[in-house]
């Protein structure tokens, strides 16, 4: 029988919540779910960071401590300034966690997760004098397991960074400015969470869904073209005027090639980073975006270390439009319920899909104009048509207060949540599986989860924050395999992530 609903665990992704409507009697399914951002610590890309003005030491250990020191291994022996000379920036991002629940779930224990990413980019101004141009490389190194695929059993998982164990290449991309850097458009394969449907507010915190949000997560092949995948695409963005940024592209809607119901991310030229060549691609996901910005600093203000004259803020609205045919979550081709006994199995199939979200971000308070300290308030919210889609509705949102204390100008604390509401169609599946097994057993409906987290500047280049998560309803109210007349009891996770710069 097809499987229909997505979200994997591995990218966290392999949806416990269809898989287990399956033992309803009717289908096992899974669902989607994606990340973010650096792309895995979700606005933290591997952009080349600041030089340092340090950067020419000789002596490794001299500086290691200080406040100018933004990267680990300073010039890396000479590397680096050898690599500026030819207009070449290296990074070098290392991110490791352990997270455990204390209750709920299937069971509890805790496991380690760790994440490295490289990136290379290329000025071809400097390297060979042609103005506007940007070339970029990364790969990435992903190891440990999936708490929310052994243990919770959630749709919104635990860690932007958990995904299937790969060592894989992750962007090729070349971006050219023109029209005196009004307007610029970018070729190669690209990972959409960079760019897309980005909250800086949400960016703090570790839950997957604070970065590649839950409909596009669940809903698109996949997972769509985001962390830990990408695909091969063209991006354009303008800068008609000051405060309003308009972005528009178009990319294969499939990194691995798959079937809908098989969203691995080691199928093919996927397991290696090798999308590009992947041909037979579903469809093409087209998706769109305007951003209007308030109160923005102008560059002078930032090399003055100063703010603009008001409190700033960002708002966004888009799209995205998927050609390829999806399976309806509740009907096969002649109209049965997917539970009926007497059903093929074979779902029907909806021409394509669509999705609306909205995003804001807008800082309320901050005490004094050249302080460190400010409190912002983000939410983002998302719906798409529940009768092609495992997922109707999300959002999430949440407040950060930079320098909570006195002293501590760059450290960040975060309170968030996220809701993400099952579809109609999906629920009612369920329902039908009652109905033609006459198992009483629990309706999946809506799952929430709140998080606190406190992100820790220990130096320019390390980073400690511990979290906490509370799942309400881990799936949704998925039946618990152990006993399918109750619910998967109710998760309380708790997390330290570490981040270093090389």
């Amino acid at each position: 029988m097809q499987s229909l609903l997505r979200i994997s665990p591995e990218r966290m992704r392999r949806n416990h919540f269809l898989r287990r409507l399956g033992k309803l009697g009717a289908l096992a399914m899974s669902l989607g779910l994606a990340t973010s951002g650096i792309a895995p610590a979700r606005g933290q890309e591997a952009s080349p960071p600041p030089q340092s003005a340090d950067a020419q030491e000789p002596n490794f250990f001299t500086g290691l401590l200080s406040p100018s020191r933004t990267n680990l291994l300073g010039d890396m022996g000479g590397l680096r300034t050898a690599l500026g000379k030819y207009g070449l920036t290296l990074t070098l991002l290392d991110l490791n966690e352990a997270f455990g629940n204390a209750s709920g779930g299937i069971k509890q224990s805790a496991n380690y997760n760790g994440y490295t990413v490289m990136g290379l980019a290329l000025d071809t101004q400097k390297g060979f004098g042609w103005d506007g141009g940007t070339a970029n490389i990364s790969a990435f190194q992903i190891r440990g397991r999936n708490l929310s695929s052994t243990n919770l059993l959630n749709l919104q998982t635990y860690s932007g960074i958990a995904a299937d164990p790969t060592t894989r290449l992750w962007e090729v991309w070349y971006q050219q400015s023109f029209l005196n850097g009004k307007m610029d458009v970018k070729v190669g394969q690209q990972s959409l969470d960079n760019e897309f449907i980005v909250s800086q507010g949400s960016s703090l915190f570790i839950n997957t869904m604070m970065g590649w949000p839950m409909v596009p997560s669940a809903d698109l092949y996949a997972g769509g073209p985001a962390y830990p995948l990408s695909s091969l695409g063209v991006r354009l963005r303008a800068n008609p005027v000051g405060p309003l940024t308009l972005l528009a592209g178009v990319f294969q809607d499939n990194p691995p090639g798959g079937p809908f119901d098989d969203d691995s991310q080691l199928r093919g030229s996927s397991a290696w980073g090798g999308n590009f060549l992947h041909v037979g691609s579903t469809g093409a996901l087209l998706i769109a975006e305007a951003q209007y910005a308030v109160n923005q600093p102008s560059a002078g203000d930032i090399d003055d270390g100063q703010h603009a004259a008001g409190l700033p803020g960002t708002y966004k609205i888009g799209a995205w439009f998927d050609t390829a045919p999806f399976p309806s979550p509740r009907f096969d081709a002649t109209g049965l319920s997917l539970a009926d006994p007497t059903s093929s199995g074979l779902a029907q199939m909806e021409d394509t899909n669509f999705s609306l979200y909205a995003v804001a971000d807008q800082m309320i308070w901050r005490p004094s104009a050249d302080g460190a300290q400010a409190l912002g308030l983000f939410t983002r919210i998302m719906a798409a048509p529940d009768d092609r889609n495992a997922i109707g509705f999300s959002v999430n949102g949440g407040a950060t207060l930079k320098a909570p204390f006195e002293g501590r100008d760059n450290d960040t604390f975060g309170a968030g949540f996220g809701v993400a509401r099952v579809s109609s169609y999906a629920s009612a599946l369920a329902q039908d599986a009652v109905y033609f097994t006459g198992a009483p057993t629990p309706i999946p409906s809506v799952e929430t989860f709140v998080e606190l987290t406190y992100q820790c500047q220990i130096t320019p280049w390390w980073q400690l924050q511990p979290d906490f998560q509370y799942v309400f309803r881990p799936g949704g109210g998925i039946p618990n395999p152990d006993n399918p007349t109750l619910r998967i009891g109710d998760e309380s996770i708790f997390g330290l992530r570490s981040s270093i710069t090389f």
